[in-house]
């Protein structure tokens, strides 16, 4: 009978490594500052979360878009140590402050984006900017390589060292010298020294026990990184922005000049962030001065459209209530309305119009007439014949109806100027003729 051989119960085979599981965006609990969901991509997107903070918070203030998308990922992804998001722990009856943070964060973004249907500049920017954003985070993960197979990784660690060959000592191991029988020391200096002309370090020189430290094996030289190309690309923005800005200049006014300019700025910044996907790259640094330069775009889209390149002045001095036009407009300067030469008939009534885009507009009223006024300044001041004091308290969004009446003995029965003047940039000064 054959005899079988012994097994060894102590070996146990091993098991082969679980698959790796392929999961999606998620978010970050470690580094989060709300929700995590900024810091969650940072992580999928290999980036700085602070870059996703400023983006979305841009978003947010200017089409409700960032608070759109931050609340429906808040929602509906889930923790990393997690597996069921806000929205499922809604549907079971758990009702907590997560949940209804991120349902708040979205209605209150879809409330904003619905405000601004009808401001098309800043819809623009927050698609240029998302798109932005999209496209850094795609070139990122892009970049980023492939992870390391952890069962070869495994392999490498649990491999013995390699054996390496002795280093070899810089100088001469004078403190090797053996010592003769009598105890004399066979060298001219001992221990503590070395010979003359030793090359020797600090910590040897000074009685280490250990001696002279030995030198080991240069590093390999690292391979040289791809160049920067933030420069350029700032060089180049700084340029596109001028050159858009003055090709314009002339022929537009003063608010399309500047969108011309930042909106070229803004592409070549764009383009350089392309190109560093593929040749070059381009630090954080890029990408703030791209959004800022997106804030300064949309800033100059809330300028009067009317602010031309050129500082004019205008004196307008109507004779009769028939030489009184319907409206007076004025780009840039100072804009005087003299109205003294009005003479208005008993009960009757004048109406016109003042618009100046940046600058001072001033209105001199008839003594004999009554005045209904509707002043407009969205960044500046209004000064009326009563203000003594020449101080200017510059306010945004002024908006005030004032009635003047007539001055001397037929102030009964006397006529109606109505005017409207609208300042985009600037101050309204309101006189009387004597």
């Amino acid at each position: 009978m054959t005899e079988q051989p012994p097994q060894d119960t102590d070996t146990v085979a091993p098991e082969p490594p679980p698959a790796r599981s392929l999961r999606g965006f998620r978010r970050d609990r470690r580094y989060k500052t709300l929700g995590g969901v900024c810091a969650g991509l940072g992580r999928q997107c290999d980036m700085d979360p602070v870059i996703f903070r400023i983006g979305l918070s841009v978003l947010s203030v200017t089409g409700g878009v960032g608070l759109i998308f931050y609340g429906f990922a808040w929602l509906f992804a889930p923790y990393d140590d997690e597996d069921e998001n806000e929205f499922r722990k809604l549907l079971t009856g758990r009702v907590d402050g997560p949940g209804l943070a991120a349902i708040v964060t979205a209605l209150v973004g879809c409330g904003v984006f619905l405000s601004m249907l009808n401001n098309g500049g800043a819809l623009t920017f927050a698609v240029v900017l998302a798109l932005l954003l999209a496209g850094a985070g795609y070139w990122s993960q892009a970049r980023r390589g492939a992870d390391p197979d952890p069962v070869a990784a495994q392999a490498v660690a649990d491999a013995p060292p390699e054996a390496q060959a002795p280093p070899v000592a810089r100088g001469p191991s004078w403190w090797r010298d053996p010592i003769v029988k009598d105890g004399t020391h066979d060298g001219a200096t001992g221990y503590l020294w070395g010979p003359p002309g030793a090359d020797e370090r600090p910590a040897a020189r000074f009685g280490s026990w250990r001696g002279p430290v030995a030198a080991g094996p240069a590093a390999p030289p690292q391979p040289a990184g791809p160049r920067g190309i933030g420069a350029l690309t700032f060089l180049g923005a700084l340029i596109a922005g001028a050159v858009g800005t003055g090709v314009t200049w002339d022929e537009r006014t003063f608010s399309a000049s500047l969108q011309t300019g930042l909106a070229c700025a803004l592409a070549v910044f764009g383009l350089g962030i392309a190109v560093s996907a593929f040749r070059g790259r381009t630090g954080v640094g890029s990408i703030l001065l791209a959004l800022i330069t997106a804030g300064l775009l949309t800033a100059s889209a809330a300028l009067p459209a009317n602010i031309s390149t050129e500082w004019a002045e205008r004196n307008w001095n109507p004779a009769s209530a028939t030489d009184l036009r319907q409206s007076y407009e004025l780009g840039s300067g100072d804009g005087t309305l003299d109205l003294s030469g009005v003479d208005l008939a008993e009960h009757a009534t004048a109406t016109t119009h003042v618009e100046v885009g940046a600058g001072r507009a001033t209105i001199v009223l008839p003594p004999d007439a009554d005045a209904e006024l509707h002043l407009e300044v969205g960044v500046g001041a209004i000064r009326l014949p009563e203000d003594v004091s020449r101080d200017v308290d510059i306010r945004p969004g002024l908006d005030r109806n004032i009635t003047i009446p007539a001055r001397g003995d037929g102030a009964k029965d006397a006529g109606t100027l109505k005017v409207h003047v609208e300042v985009g940039l600037g101050q309204v000064e309101v006189d009387r003729a004597k």
